[in-house]
């Protein structure tokens, strides 16, 4: 989703990221350290997208708000702080869904898909929007688009609303490595969720669940039972948004599965179980998840 034109020189002092990069045969692509943008989209089926001012690249076309990366700055980062800066994108307002990659070899642009937490209305915050409107997903192909956004959009609307989710059978996972759980199960399943918790931040790369794109952030669920569900109230911050911790009253196993049949009746993506347990395997698959054993997991961490 290239821009080679710059925006209009900024009230402040410059970023080193707000210049040219340039390509072995000459090309320019605005953004030294690359380019980000944010497509997100409300939950009932509509996506925020920027009326491009006249005078900029492509101008009068449509795309969404985004722009050149700082020095230093990951792409997400990026993305929410150009959509905030552009259309008054709440920061702690968006669930992160996924990131589609554009490399070009000497510059990237980064998608970041995400839906909005709760309602907002986007403002327009700087010189770059003729216009912010949420476009129902029926209607974006009828603007006229940006060439970067035209050429990406087909295969962002068809994941638009895809959640994979990942169900943890954390006793079966604690038990898998031999650091002396069985003396202090509720610590040892903290440390999980500890480490569950960090991946549902930082996300996991695509080829773990099998998906396109870059990098994917699951739902998760974590399962705990026994004395390990003293761990659901361990937690020094509150939970990512994209994380349940399920304290299950009696069987383990019983509420792996029912958050699983939840999660492959939602039917909004890829359900995975983490779990070595053979009879629980064998109910999940029943269902229609995936089950990846611990293993799995801790490779992530």
């Amino acid at each position: 989703m290239p821009d080679s034109t710059p925006p209009g020189p900024p009230p402040g002092p410059r970023d080193p990221g707000d210049a040219w990069a340039v390509g072995p045969d000459g090309t320019k692509a605005w953004g030294l350290f690359g380019a980000a943008g944010l497509l997100v989209d409300d939950g009932a089926g509509r996506v925020l997208l920027q009326h491009r001012v006249e005078w900029s690249h492509h101008g009068g076309t449509w795309g969404i708000p985004g722009g050149a990366r700082h020095q230093g700055e990951d792409a997400v980062t990026g993305a929410l702080r150009e959509s905030a800066e552009e259309a008054g994108v709440p920061h702690d307002g968006v669930d992160l869904r996924h990131t589609a990659l554009l490399d070009l070899g000497f510059w990237t642009y980064t998608t970041v898909v995400g839906r909005a937490a709760r309602p907002f209305e986007p403002v327009i915050a700087d010189r770059e929007s003729l216009a912010l409107s949420w476009i129902p997903v029926d209607e974006v192909d009828d603007l006229p688009l940006h060439p970067g956004f035209g050429a990406s959009w087909p295969a962002l609307r068809a994941s638009i609303t895809t959640t994979p989710h990942v169900v943890v059978d954390a006793a079966n996972v604690v038990g898998s490595v031999p650091d002396g759980w069985w003396k202090d199960r509720a610590g040892a399943a903290a440390r999980l969720l500890s480490s569950v918790t960090a991946l549902a931040v930082s996300g996991v790369t695509a080829d773990v669940l099998a998906l396109p794109f870059a990098r994917w952030w699951p739902r998760w669920t974590v399962v705990l039972e026994g004395e390990a569900r003293a761990a659901s109230g361990s937690s020094d911050g509150a939970l990512p948004r994209a994380l349940d911790v399920v304290a299950a009253p009696g069987s383990g196993d019983d509420a792996v599965v029912d958050a699983a049949r939840a999660a492959v009746e939602a039917g909004v993506g890829p359900v995975v179980v983490v779990t070595a347990d053979r009879e629980l395997r064998a109910r999940v698959e029943a269902l229609g998840a995936v089950v990846h054993g611990p293993s799995w997991l801790r490779d992530q961490f």
